[in-house]
């Protein structure tokens, strides 16, 4: 069988351009992973955390500068994220059961808005405020490339655990006790009203 010399061109130019895609698509996201993660680096524990609004489902903005003197947990996730579903219930019970100390859980969905839907029926069985991140602000805290991934910001509005740098991200009790429930026991500082005379 006599070789095809047009059929053999056609393929190593479409095997030419896969490559090419494929090695820009590897640039594209090698770049986006290290620009967030040089975003993401000045982060600093102990530092005032960025600011973050969430625009939830409902239309109501909550916004961790209003938040000052409580607790705020912004978690980041996805629907089709296995251990972001496996954690949410978690979180929501944690929240609800924490509520009264001042507790509050910010949970970003990464989908998409064409995944409205998906996000809602998740949403619906959760106890904290839920939005899309496309319609909400956390630039702050680099481009979220990874789920679950998670911050907690303590009642000054200081950054006390900086995802990025968790080996292990996804919320488990003994991990709740570890880092946030130390900071629910601690009393918010109670300001002084100045006394006349």
């Amino acid at each position: 069988m006599p070789f095809d010399f047009p059929a053999a061109g056609a393929r190593a130019l479409a095997m030419r351009r896969a490559a090419w895609r494929g090695a820009a698509f590897v640039a594209w996201f090698g770049f986006g992973v290290l620009s967030s993660s040089a975003r993401a680096d000045g982060l600093k524990v102990g530092q005032p955390a960025p600011r973050a609004t969430l625009v939830a489902l409902d239309g109501k903005q909550w916004k961790t500068e209003d938040l000052r003197g409580q607790v705020v947990l912004l978690t980041f996730w996805a629907t089709w994220c296995e251990p972001c579903r496996e954690e949410l219930p978690l979180l929501s019970a944690y929240a609800s059961e924490h509520a009264s100390q001042g507790l509050t859980v910010l949970a970003f969905s990464v989908d998409t808005p064409d995944q409205l839907d998906q996000v809602r029926a998740v949403a619906r069985t959760l106890h904290v405020p839920v939005g899309l991140l496309a319609a909400s602000n956390a630039s702050g805290y680099g481009r979220i490339w990874r789920v679950p991934v998670s911050f907690t910001i303590d009642r000054d509005g200081r950054l006390v655990d900086n995802g990025w740098r968790d080996a292990h991200p996804v919320w488990t009790p003994e991990r709740l006790e570890r880092i946030v429930t130390p900071l629910l026991a601690a009393a918010h500082p109670i300001k002084q009203e100045a006394v006349t005379p």
